[in-house]
């Protein structure tokens, strides 16, 4: 954690966050982590829908569950929770009010679902027409399925992750596979992030904000990448390959003595480095596998001869003598690895926080690493409306009569 907070990059911003669940959160988060001043607002009573999504909980210093969940607490560091109930006038009119000083408003609804609270773009805008709403849905808002529900799975099957994820047919174990985190939630809070900041910038020269319009379903497709290309230029659908790369060999997972590794050639230099680090230096002179398009070509005759080698000593001792002759290579770790690596642990990527419920939360560090306007780690993952009033004072300047009657009226 900082030693002494400085002013963030995006110190001064203030972002209404009615997102909730991954993608939208997510955006929010790394608003809030890089100096943004970001407000949650939570149903009163409920909350975020993945504060019930454990366990596993969060403990007290005794050992007893918090409440908090695991996956609620990964996507709100930094935020400030307000409850205010949506269905009501008073709530209606009090987000009318934080919309009217914000700069940045987050929303996931379905389509058309903030309309009926007059909170929609359109009535907004009326309000503040500086303000950049960020709306975020599974299909976008238009074309025949901008009605539907979308989530992260969902999307993953639907926009071609899953067909290029998994073992090939005819194979041990084959079929298509999700990504094991909401990676296309992640993704799209990530571009939603970059939307803001994009539109937060045009907004220094018109003076006034803009809409934006994401869906999980195009921010899928647009991270196909490579994979995506190469369909558009040959016009052949690309298939599962297991962790094959389609466009480079040797560039997968290889059995070892006591389990796997990962060898990522990049190069022709690095597949000669490869071939005298397992003992067959003729293999580079080969003309089946000289060149990369060459041992894309023969593909399944290298990877059984690299295999036959591979398995003969361990992971460790294979990546010891890969990182000594400059082929790219590691291990496969566990989380347990992960964190107790001693570079990522050098670079900081876990760190605890103080929380009102427990002594210390553990979350992953933010990775960005700005030397001018380093990100802040400035307060725990909210409990659910822990700074309802202080959001109303500090953003409306409520009085505490005025928050007493908001309470009395269960508006808050």
């Amino acid at each position: 954690m900082n030693e002494t907070l400085q002013p963030g990059a995006l110190a001064g911003v203030r972002v209404l966050d009615l997102s909730r669940v991954l993608a939208g959160p997510w955006a929010g988060q790394l608003l809030a982590d890089l100096g943004a001043d970001v407000v949650k607002v939570e149903r009163p009573g409920a909350g975020d829908d993945t504060r019930a999504w454990g366990p596993p909980w969060l403990n007290d210093p005794e050992g007893q569950s918090t409440g908090e969940s695991a996956y609620y607490l990964s996507a709100n560091r930094n935020k400030r929770s307000a409850t205010i109930d949506l269905a009501s006038p008073e709530g209606q009119s009090l987000v009318r009010q934080l919309a009217s000083k914000a700069d940045v408003l987050l929303e996931n609804f379905k389509l058309g679902g903030l309309s009926q609270y007059g909170l929609d773009y359109t009535s907004l805008k009326a309000i503040n027409p500086r303000l950049v709403y960020c709306s975020i849905t599974g299909f976008g808002q238009t074309g025949p399925y901008s009605s539907r529900a979308g989530y992260d799975f969902l999307i993953q099957g639907m926009g071609g992750l899953m067909s290029l994820t998994g073992r090939p047919d005819g194979m041990e174990g084959a079929g298509p596979l999700k990504v094991g985190v909401a990676l296309t939630d992640i993704m799209t809070g990530l571009y939603a992030t970059v939307a803001v900041l994009a539109a937060l910038k045009r907004r220094e020269q018109s003076g006034e904000g803009q809409h934006i319009d994401l869906a999980l379903l195009d921010v899928q497709i647009a991270c196909l990448a490579n994979q995506a290309a190469n369909y558009l230029v040959s016009g052949v659908a690309p298939r599962r390959m297991g962790n094959a790369h389609p466009n480079i060999v040797p560039y997968q997972e290889f059995p070892t003595a006591d389990g796997y590794m990962i060898v990522a050639v990049g190069n022709d230099s690095q597949f000669a480095s490869l071939c005298k680090t397992l003992g067959k230096p003729e293999w580079s002179g080969d003309e089946r596998f000289a060149t990369n398009p060459q041992r894309v070509k023969y593909r399944s005759e290298l990877i059984a001869l690299i295999h036959a080698i591979t398995v003969r000593r361990t992971t460790d001792e294979w990546v010891a003598a890969m990182e000594g002759a400059g082929v790219p290579c590691g291990p496969i770790n566990t989380l347990d690895k992960v964190f107790s690596d001693p570079h990522v642990q050098a670079r900081g990527m876990r760190i605890e926080m103080p929380h009102p419920l427990a002594k210390q939360v553990p979350l992953v560090a933010n990775p960005i690493r700005l030397s001018e306007s380093p990100v802040q780690y400035r307060h725990a993952p909210p409990t659910l409306g822990e700074h309802t009033s202080e959001v109303l004072s500090d953003w409306l300047g409520a009085t505490a009569a005025e928050i007493d009657a908001l309470h009395a009226k269960r508006a808050i």
